[in-house]
């Protein structure tokens, strides 16, 4: 029987950052309307969330702009994040690429990652892989997990970089062990097919369970298919009929007929156990 293709995951994601601790909304304010940095960044960061108070796009914006204008890296970080999407100010790429090359200047990781992504996706800027791979390495440099991430998926397909699957196992690994469900589903992928890393289909599938029990789709088709076909653990179309039916539900494309065509070989009782299964399960909470 030939193998199913086993697929990357890729995704670059913009960052809001938050050093908020507990403390009152109105406690904020009083030190927010003082002109304390620290506490407009905090008060945009409530409104943000609607902790505490009615959500509001437009004041998080209000006092993001203010910590923001006093030099807060952070609140410069999140300023742009909000013209990148139009929320609480009108949607601005030049703006948003404003703000994060200011935070990115004063070395904050947030900042020089968000303007890694605005350069990769050619956004505001002159679309440049060196660029982006310039910043996400300096934010990776600083521990944040998802430009260490971004580096893995650069690595893997050679942008901006010269093409690497040893490099690209390495920021998979570094990010995969810190909990990130993309990077430990990648990882698996080049275990499975031994990119990068010596081939072993047991930790394949190890890293695969990590990731898919976090809700990742990716992972989930992916560790069907290792059960499907008895790759790295025992074969169990159970299992794989479990794993497809939760990827199926996310609404990931094709996993609906891998799914049904398992359940085709299942007996009812068989099926229906897994479905009571799949009715109670829950991801489990990312640790990072």
């Amino acid at each position: 029987m030939q193998k199913k293709k086993l697929h990357l995951y890729s995704a670059a994601a913009l960052l809001l950052a938050s050093t908020l601790a507990m403390a009152q909304p109105a406690d904020l304010l009083h030190k927010a309307q003082a002109g304390d940095a620290q506490a407009q960044l905090d008060l945009g960061q409530i409104y943000v969330e609607g902790r505490g108070v009615a959500q509001s796009d437009e004041r998080a914006a209000h006092w993001f702009g203010l910590a923001a204008a006093q030099g807060n890296a952070l609140s410069q970080s999140n300023l742009g994040l909000m013209y990148d999407r139009g929320r609480g100010v009108k949607q601005s790429d030049q703006e948003a690429i404003k703000w994060y090359r200011l935070s990115a200047a004063q070395g904050e990781a947030n900042g020089q990652f968000n303007l890694g992504v605005m350069y990769e996706d050619g956004r505001g800027v002159e679309q440049s892989d060196q660029e982006a791979v310039k910043w996400y390495r300096l934010a990776a440099a600083q521990n944040l997990l998802d430009a260490q991430y971004n580096l893995g998926l650069m690595y893997v397909s050679g942008r901006g970089v010269e093409q690497s699957d040893q490099e690209a196992a390495r920021w998979f690994g570094i990010t995969a062990a810190r909990g990130h469900d993309s990077g430990q589903a990648n990882l698996a992928v080049m275990y499975a097919t031994g990119r990068g890393v010596p081939r072993d289909e047991k930790e394949a599938a190890r890293l695969l369970g990590l990731a898919a029990e976090q809700g990742n789709a990716t992972a989930q088709v992916n560790l069907g298919t290792m059960f499907e076909e008895g790759r790295g653990v025992r074969r169990s179309l159970s299992q794989a009929y479990f794993w497809y039916a939760l990827a199926a539900a996310q609404g990931l494309e094709d996993t609906v007929s891998l799914r049904d065509a398992v359940a085709r070989k299942l007996k009812p009782a068989e099926r229906a156990a897994q479905d009571s299964r799949i009715s109670r399960w829950k991801p489990k909470p990312q640790i990072r």
